[in-house]
């Protein structure tokens, strides 16, 4: 069995709001200054605020545990093939 610790549905969605961040605005910018950044990372908090969309997970348990599975048959050894079940869910 696995245990989630209590905060991780909330600390999820801050890693993925700055992978966003990340991925839109740092990575695609030149920046000469500290300053500079931090003033594009303001600019793109404001616009996030202004129209704010919740993330949502689109895919069900289902296809998660089946893509993990997936992941495993492709990356274990051919001698782990009892592991390849998923926390023995079935699945």
């Amino acid at each position: 069995m696995h245990l989630t610790p209590t905060g991780s549905s909330w600390l999820n969605q801050v890693e993925r709001f700055f992978a966003l961040l990340t991925d839109k605005k740092i990575m695609r910018g030149i920046y000469r200054s500290v300053a500079a950044v931090r003033a594009d990372i303001a600019s793109f908090i404001d616009r996030h605020n202004a129209d704010p969309k919740s993330f949502r997970c689109t895919k069900s348990a289902d296809d998660i545990l089946a893509s993990i599975e997936r992941f495993c048959r492709y990356n274990a050894p051919a001698k782990h093939e009892a592991m390849l079940r998923t926390s023995g869910s079935g699945h």
